[in-house]
């Protein structure tokens, strides 16, 4: 490939609409273009890269038994409905109907698909276990796309499907493709980390996110620093801290004048923010809740709806406290509370003497007992992990680090079996129903999540197994044709050697081709300029480290074989 034949429109300039450094990039160096909010169209730089990160997933998938599919992007609301996520999917489900009335939508993702087609002919144990995936488009109509490639509307994905016979049989289609998603993130030269996760609209139990670490990622993860637990904050387990034992002091409300926050209340009334209650208002799709949780923690809410089994949740707006306890905003407590249920952290339910809203204006309650001032409906572990905390493991403080998703593996076990009674017939000829997983890799996600863990100001640095071309030859003249045709030579030498080349044959100042090869991110830049001709050198230069060396055109195919294996 030449460069004057290249489709890559680059850009000097950073886009005003590009908040992360991979969305800036991929528009900067002319890989990317926004076709509509959360929609893009990959050009032929990207398109390369893809394939690559695809092409090292197909291999990892098949090497663990994984048989390649392909299924309809639109599905049948039927199917959907069986399992009941046809109603409790959300907003973020593109719905459609078809000239007929029947109502379809775009496949956010393809367990009803895929159980589905599989119940249709699976009937025996000695078909089983069986691995079905696909590469393709999934559709969500995120509430804000943003970030690029990180949270679109379309978006390409790898995702695969097992079932077994029993749940030993789901652990081990689980741990080969937990094995297999190591392979392929260290193959594609990611730094990652395998973390404990929630299942999410997903369903099942047990669950690990694989998170490229990045400062940009906008998920955070806690790991322990002695032991190799490590989770999503969202998941992470906590102890419940027990106190010191206080005698009970008799309760009374104080005067807390525009004291609202934790900080505040503390501060007037001299308490430690860990002797106060936070408490927050929450709204599901049935009721008003109370959450309770330790001053200086935060509520975590992925658990708290997992706690209260319901499909929605969101703070608490003013008409809805209004309603129930009146204009109290900034002073709720749950002592007196009738008609709402109050979900307590267990350590809330330690505390002695702690400080609450009163649910009065400007007032608090102190010397607050939980157990004798008021009782929780659910006691559980709701609380948000923080750094230092102890590990749920050994008890070392965790640590704390951002990352970005780019794969999930779920066990499901029966829950989409059982309601699309997916069935089989064991040895005795019983119907059992399958045993599943289900095993997601962001594909155009993954692509970004590289750029943002390798690049430098100047642009991005690909790791040598996805980078669209791995070595990019720059005439410094092209006008000179005896600096031309010994470029187009080393060109057609790597290419004939397997080596991914591309050649700069613009006639463009030697700044100009520097930049954007250094834009574009290629893994090696070989010149070839006067002193080569002078010389016999061509100059080399590792665009990770900036390190530069010189090697005769005579001989040169094995050193930057080497160099390109060590990227």
């Amino acid at each position: 490939m030449r460069v004057s034949e290249l489709y890559a429109p680059t850009l000097r300039e950073v886009p005003g609409e590009a908040e992360v450094i991979s969305h800036q990039l991929m528009l900067r160096a002319g890989m990317l273009r926004k076709a509509a909010g959360g929609v893009y169209t990959y050009l032929p730089l990207a398109w390369r890269v893809l394939r690559k990160i695809e092409q090292i997933v197909r291999e990892e998938m098949d090497a663990k038994g994984g048989q390649e599919l392909l299924m309809p992007i639109i599905q049948p609301a039927e199917m959907w409905k069986e399992t009941g996520r046809w109603d409790v999917y959300g907003d973020e489900m593109f719905r459609l109907k078809d000239r007929h009335g029947r109502d379809f939508c775009l496949g956010p993702t393809h367990e009803e698909m895929i159980t589905t087609l599989v119940r249709a002919d699976v009937r025996s144990y000695r078909q089983l276990p069986l691995r079905l995936y696909q590469i393709q488009n999934k559709y969500r109509d995120e509430i804000r796309p943003r970030f690029g490639l990180m949270r679109g509307r379309e978006f390409i994905m790898k995702d695969l499907y097992s079932f077994d016979r029993d749940e030993e049989g789901l652990d081990a289609s689980y741990q080969a493709m937990y094995d297999a998603y190591s392979r392929a993130f260290t193959r594609c030269g990611l730094t990652f980390r395998a973390v404990e996760a929630d299942s999410g609209a997903i369903g099942g139990k047990g669950s690990h996110e694989f998170m490229v670490i990045a400062d940009s990622g906008e998920a955070k993860i806690v790991y322990c620093s002695a032991c190799d637990y490590a989770a999503n904050v969202e998941k992470a387990e906590l102890f419940s801290e027990e106190n010191p034992k206080e005698a009970a002091l008799p309760l009374e409300i104080v005067p807390t004048p525009g004291a609202k926050t934790i900080e505040q209340v503390a501060a007037f009334l001299q308490v430690d923010a860990k002797k106060t209650i936070k408490t927050v208002a929450y709204q599901t799709e049935k009721e008003l809740v109370l959450a309770l949780v330790r001053g200086d923690h935060e509520v975590n809410e992925i658990k708290l709806l997992n706690e209260l089994k319901c499909v929605a949740l969101n703070l608490a707006p003013q008409e809805a406290i209004e309603a129930k306890l009146g204009k109290v905003a900034g002073y709720i407590g749950p002592v007196n509370v009738v008609g709402i249920r109050i979900v307590a952290d267990g350590s809330v339910m330690q505390m002695y003497n702690a400080v609450c809203g009163a649910n009065e204006t400007d007032k608090h309650y102190r010397n607050v007992n939980p157990g004798r001032d008021f009782k929780a409906d659910i006691v559980a572990d709701i609380r948000l992990i923080q750094e230092n905390d102890p590990c749920p493991r050994c008890c070392a403080p965790v640590k704390t680090a951002r990352g970005i998703e780019v794969g999930q593996v779920f066990k499901l076990f029966t829950k989409y079996s059982h309601s699309l009674k997916a069935t089989f017939l064991d040895e005795n000829g019983k119907e059992q129903p399958m045993v599943m997983g289900c095993y997601g890799i962001g594909i155009s996600r993954t692509m970004a999540a590289a750029i943002e863990q390798n690049h430098d100001d100047n642009g991005i640095i690909w790791p040598a197994a996805i980078a669209p071309y791995q070595v990019i030859v720059i005439p410094v003249s092209a006008k000179d044709q005896s600096q031309l045709a010994l470029a187009e030579k080393i060109h057609a030498e790597l290419m004939a050697n397997g080596i991914e080349s591309i050649l700069d044959d613009r006639n463009e100042r030697p700044g100009v081709k520097f930049i954007d090869a250094d834009l574009i991110g290629y893994p090696l830049r070989i010149v070839v300029g006067p002193k080569t001709l002078a010389e016999n050198k061509l100059e080399i230069k590792v665009r990770r480290t900036g390190e530069q060396l010189y090697l005769t055109p005579d001989s040169f195919v094995g050193e930057i074989q080497k160099l390109l294996a060590a990227l």
